[in-house]
């Protein structure tokens, strides 16, 4: 499999194209700061330099790939208008980049509070907003998609073990374990079409992610 993950330097971009990798597969990761490249090389990825803000059109960074994954964010430090074009508008561009080369799968990383935009905060607001237009155009795209909308992050030892769905509440998860769901989304293509929350639980990844088909 040849994935791209955009937002290849996050902490759970990390963890994906390490599991990645280290089976074989083709990792490659978008990173801004060339500077991050060695960490992607040292975890057996290959980093593409490519800016998701800058570029107008990201299409040549992404062929030949047959899986995208949406990784990337602005950052809790950021301001409203970054949630914009990070948390949406790169999320759009990987959609269009995406569908210029004919690949079909593409996998969003989310959040699980954007399935309840009323229960946000005014200081998330932004963030969620951004982050629920995103879903909307990845579900509107006509690609073959899975949102996954993890709960508080945390840098907890995994466990292997999650529970996945909807309507299961707020909880927190391990990033790798968050990593782990994605590797065995990308596994299943009976996931395509399918949207959850993720948070941690008492279930094997692969059991979850099955269940969910």
């Amino acid at each position: 499999m040849d994935v791209v993950v955009a937002g290849g330097h996050g902490q759970i971009a990390l963890h994906l194209l390490r599991l990645l990798a280290e089976r074989g597969d083709r990792a490659r990761g978008l990173i801004r700061n060339p500077a991050h490249a060695a960490d992607l090389e040292a975890v057996g990825a290959e980093p593409v330099l490519c800016d998701l803000e800058a570029e107008d059109d990201i299409a040549r960074f992404v062929e030949g790939a047959d899986t995208v994954v949406f990784a990337a964010g602005a950052g809790p430090g950021s301001g409203p208008a970054r949630k914009q074009t990070v948390d949406l508008g790169a999320a759009v561009k990987l959609i269009d980049a995406a569908r210029a080369n004919g690949i079909r799968r593409y996998v969003m990383v989310s959040a699980i509070g954007v399935g309840d935009l009323d229960a946000v905060s005014e200081e998330m607001g932004p963030y969620y907003d951004a982050k629920a237009a995103a879903d909307r155009r990845l579900e509107e795209s006509g690609l073959d998609y899975t949102t996954v909308r993890p709960g508080a992050l945390t840098n907890d030892i995994p466990s292997g073990r999650v529970q996945a769905g909807l309507g299961i509440g707020r909880g927190s998860i391990p990033r790798a374990d968050v990593a782990a769901t994605l590797l065995a989304v990308l596994d299943s293509p009976e996931t395509s079409g399918v949207t959850f929350d993720l948070i941690a639980g008492d279930t094997p990844i692969d059991e979850a992610v099955r269940s969910l088909g």
